[in-house]
């Protein structure tokens, strides 16, 4: 398939066009910003976005495992915690075999409350993919899931 680079009508270089890595970073500041710019609106951040959804996902963490799985710094996510927490979006517990360790898990509110994000997230994709058909969309989402696997892979063996 040939390489479709737009006439640079944004004022653009072609050089910077012609880079996907500069398309990507473009895109996903754009993207990112729409989307915490819709969770400001409920005194939320992408932040509690994401820990609500590894919460739903993969069930109760460890407050530590969070923060691993995350690459968040520990006392950001206790913050984001707390405050899901106070809103009744998230319980913290403490491990009865080891008082040390702190649980996270997602109350029923919490779901909710995702839910109704993901909606938000979605609309906001949709608005950002506009120009894509559903097939050009599903090519996008499996190519990029791909870049996404080999960066993992490649920061795993480092």
């Amino acid at each position: 398939m040939a390489s479709e680079t737009p006439a640079p009508s944004s004022g653009l270089p072609p050089t910077l066009l012609d880079l996907s890595t500069f398309l990507l970073a473009r895109i996903g500041r754009s993207a990112r910003g729409r989307l915490a710019e819709q969770l400001a609106e409920r005194d939320l951040r992408l932040w509690d976005l994401t820990v609500l959804a590894v919460l739903a996902d993969f069930g109760p963490q460890a407050q530590r495992d969070l923060v691993q799985r995350l690459g968040i710094d520990p006392s950001d996510l206790a913050k984001v915690a707390d405050q899901l927490g106070a809103a009744g979006y998230v319980e913290r517990a403490r491990d009865q075999r080891d008082r040390r360790r702190v649980s996270v898990s997602v109350t029923a509110t919490g779901r909710a409350l995702l839910a109704e994000l993901e909606a938000q997230a979605r609309a906001v994709q949709d608005e950002v993919l506009a120009p894509l058909d559903a097939g050009e969309r599903q090519v996008l989402r499996q190519l990029l899931l791909r870049v996404h696997h080999g960066m993992e892979e490649r920061r795993g063996a480092v």
